[in-house]
């Protein structure tokens, strides 16, 4: 097999009308690896990772596990298996190991709760009540909910976690995961459920039977554009954060784990979104359903299909400076007839100097049915001149 890849364009170059600083690396400080051993932060719309310290490093996430357990909800809502009008009770076996256990939404012994609540005091007052109650309510158990989770960490490539509870309370090391891990669940959970995201996360507070909570995000009211998602603490796993903001269009995802006091998270929390939101700015190479390139097609009713990004596609680079881009697809060719359109059938490599690589995928903009005999012998005599 090999790759193969033709493009509409091989090599852009950003065009700049800032002189200062023109070609000059710029680095702004980020706080040190003392205050955050583990940082990673990302660009949504390019898919680049604008810092990156430990970001493949195992840790334990404690209540960041709770997006997990979110994210699961939110699948099983979008297919219709759960819906946020259904409710759950608080039977006798959870109420004896999770009532007022941590944080929690004081449910009492045979409360019936529904999915709406749960999720909200999940998402916002980190509920470990209401993790229990949800899991138990949609799978049966909490130890199915829990093998469901990582079902979902491995249908989204997230191979440095794994799950053991579904609110991330001690468990000898069994629950793990990895910043860069973090960054692929946030980033499905908001491009695949953007309304259920806008519904449940990002609230300063939530109530529920007369007693009002504060969610305990660092930059939620305090940093313009940030809407969540969820911090974690114990004593094994420090403070650690995984949160959001959204500015003019571009979104920025950040990891933040291990740091040794709330207020050092919180210091080094608006440090990174804004050192990210200040220093970086994206450019649009391709809006979305934009023909990119073409791919080599095997015994088709034609010999090639256009290739579509499904998405905009963005890069990222440092202010002031104007690196060199480069493209290209890529595939295992010839694709093989049927081809659906919409089916992702090849990669666009988006290379930014300095930077690692980034892939974007990218989807057949047509429907190729299998060749007929005189479309078979039409590709045969042109395969042959070729």
């Amino acid at each position: 097999m090999k790759s193969i890849a033709r493009i509409v364009a091989v090599a852009l170059a950003l065009s700049s009308t800032v002189a200062v600083a023109r070609n000059r690396e710029i680095v702004p400080a980020v706080p040190p690896a003392s205050d955050v051993p583990i940082a990673l932060l990302a660009d949504l719309n390019s898919g680049q990772v604008l810092h990156a310290r430990e970001a493949n490093r195992r840790f334990v996430p404690a209540s960041v596990t709770k997006v997990m357990t979110a994210f699961l909800a939110f699948e099983l809502i979008g297919e219709g298996k759960l819906s946020p009008r259904q409710v759950f009770s608080m039977d006798a076996e959870t109420f004896r190991g999770w009532a007022r256990k941590g944080s929690s939404m004081f449910l009492g012994y045979g409360a019936q709760v529904s999915v709406d609540d749960l999720l909200h005091g999940i998402t916002t007052v980190s509920a470990n009540d209401a993790c229990v109650v949800l899991a138990k309510g949609a799978a049966g158990s909490t130890e199915k909910w829990v093998a469901m989770m990582n079902a979902k960490a491995r249908e989204l490539g997230m191979t440095d976690s794994h799950f053991g509870t579904p609110n991330g309370w001690m468990d000898d090391g069994h629950t793990f995961v990895s910043a860069r891990d973090l960054m692929k669940l946030t980033r499905a959970m908001i491009t695949r459920h953007p309304e259920l995201f806008r519904r449940y996360i990002g609230h300063q507070t939530y109530s529920y039977g007369g007693i009002e909570q504060r969610n305990h995000d660092p930059l939620l009211g305090r940093f313009k554009g940030a809407d969540g998602i969820k911090t974690g603490y114990t004593r094994q796993a420090g403070y650690n954060y995984l949160g959001t903001a959204q500015r003019d269009g571009r979104r920025l995802i950040m990891v933040l784990a291990g740091t040794p006091r709330p207020n050092i998270r919180a210091r080094a929390a608006q440090a990174y979104m804004e050192w990210g939101f200040t220093h970086f700015k994206n450019r649009r190479l391709f809006p979305s359903q934009a023909i990119v390139g073409e791919a080599e097609v095997q015994g088709g009713s034609t010999l090639s299909v256009p290739l579509v990004a499904a998405q905009p596609v963005f890069v990222s680079y440092t202010e002031g400076t104007e690196p060199p881009i480069s493209l290209a697809i890529r595939y295992i060719g010839p694709l093989k007839a049927p081809i659906l359109q919409g089916a992702e059938v090849a990669k666009l490599e988006v290379m930014v100097k300095g930077q690692k690589p980034i892939q974007v995928p990218l989807i057949a903009g047509e429907t190729i049915a299998r060749a007929n005999w005189w479309q078979r012998l039409r590709n045969g005599v042109v395969g042959i001149f070729a």
